[in-house]
């Protein structure tokens, strides 16, 4: 081998190490800058429909993001709407779109439909009833039906626990049953969660849940023999249901972002979601607009 030939192999070798060298820092550079730690402080506040759901996915997020603080609190859709149109906080939790709350301009929030929860009456367990057809329903919630042999269950006074105004759990369920009429007045709790322990403790009293807080503490009721069901809320074959919203008031920072789209990822939606009794916006089949009016896919 001559001394040129030995001379451009050296050179060759040289070249390859620069190359790998750079390349190496490119990959490192690209790994830093796709690690990026995110850190800064996310509030949500509003519905308690969806505050477990929030509460869970927000713990698993942390765990993956320890510098951010993420903390999740209930007080009604109504409060989250609110909260969040105001500034007071990162996002909004609602069961109700923007639009359907007074006092509210939807136009400077940005929706994020994070899943969908069905939501249907719930009876203490000694009434006698199981299945209701959606015209009893709505006489027992503006008063006409007084006592649950009128719709053959036991001789025993009806004792109707509802939601406090604001709520989007409330709102969900008059739109669907009372359509308009005007509520018989009774008592009124301020979260999914009280009134769960309620109907469980109180002879004769009826109320309404989202489907994550079904119990066997508690009678789930049919309406017109449709069962509560994931795959009857899916086809619109149950009628009481709604998305779950999480409002930004425009475009949310990038942590919030980033667990915005934590909340619709595959290890969220086909695992947490489902396991926690709510429906994956994925496997609708129908979508429902502020109106109300339901559209198959």
């Amino acid at each position: 081998m001559n001394k040129g030939t030995k001379l451009a192999m050296g050179f060759a070798t040289i070249t390859l190490l620069l190359a790998g060298c750079g390349k190496a820092t490119s990959s490192t550079s690209s790994s830093k800058s796709s690690s990026a730690e995110l850190s800064g402080k996310v509030t949500a506040v509003g519905s308690t429909a969806l505050q477990p759901l929030a509460a869970k996915a927000g713990a698993n997020f942390t765990s993956k993001h320890s510098k951010v603080n993420l903390t999740v609190q209930g007080g009604g859709s109504g409060t989250g709407l609110s909260q969040v149109q105001s500034g007071a906080v990162s996002l909004g939790d609602s069961d109700i779109f923007a639009e359907e709350k007074k006092g509210i301009d939807a136009s400077k929030l940005t929706d994020h439909k994070v899943a969908v929860v069905g939501m249907g009456p719930v009876v203490n367990k000694d009434s006698g009833v199981k299945n209701l057809k959606m015209s009893q329903l709505k006489q027992i919630f503006t008063g006409k039906i007084t006592n649950w042999k009128m719709v053959g269950g036991k001789d025993q006074k009806i004792v109707i626990i509802n939601r406090a105004q604001g709520s989007g759990t409330r709102a969900t369920f008059e739109n669907a049953v009372l359509k308009g009429a005007t509520a018989v007045k009774s008592q009124e709790q301020d979260s999914n969660g009280a009134v769960q322990k309620i109907v469980a403790t109180t002879p004769g009293a009826v109320s309404y849940l989202a489907f994550s807080y079904y119990t066997n503490k508690l009678q789930a009721v049919s309406v017109d023999n449709v069962a509560p069901t994931d795959n009857n809320v899916e086809n619109n074959k149950w009628k009481i249901w709604s998305y779950e919203h999480m409002y930004t008031k425009g475009t949310p920072n990038a942590t919030t972002a980033a667990f915005l789209k934590y909340m619709t990822s595959k290890d969220v939606q086909n695992s947490l979601v489902k396991d926690m009794g709510y429906i994956s916006i994925h496997d609708m089949q129908v979508t429902k607009d502020a109106k109300g009016v339901v559209t198959s896919k």
